[in-house]
């Protein structure tokens, strides 16, 4: 009985060290700047990708349109909206992570607690979850 909550006790301190861990300033620095960076080059391409829009061309015509040409249209479209989808979720990501390093909390895993892998958030400095905890949402 008493070794569970040795054990129990143990966790508790090992969450609370856990929450208390920061990556110094040196560090987030350059991290804060390229992920800011990174927000400013997805809003040009989102303004890029904007202008690719079928849709928006002044030329189109509106009536009389052939059905392959419109077609074409509207896959020109849909690509183009899926791809500003995906450029708009990254930015909030990329915002958040930028949220979380102004507050202290960023490369602590949302969900657990725990410190994020300095690998993974090398190859995904936006990322909020840990691995194991990334695993776990994507089921």
């Amino acid at each position: 009985m008493n070794k569970k909550k040795t054990v129990r006790n143990n966790i508790k301190k090992t969450k609370s060290v856990n929450n208390t861990i920061k990556f110094p300033r040196s560090v987030l620095q350059p991290v804060y700047e390229f992920l800011n960076q990174r927000l400013v080059s997805l809003h040009i391409n989102r303004k890029k990708i904007s202008s690719e829009d079928p849709f928006k061309v002044q030329s189109r015509v509106m009536d009389n349109a052939s059905p392959d040409a419109d077609a074409e249209e509207q896959f020109g479209h849909a690509r183009v909206s899926a791809i500003k989808e995906e450029l708009n979720l990254k930015s909030k990501h990329i915002k958040k992570a930028l949220e979380r390093i102004k507050s202290g909390k960023y490369g602590i895993c949302e969900d657990c607690g725990n410190m994020i892998d300095t690998d993974r958030l090398a190859a995904i400095p936006e990322a909020s979850l840990c691995a194991s905890c990334a695993k776990k949402r994507e089921k």
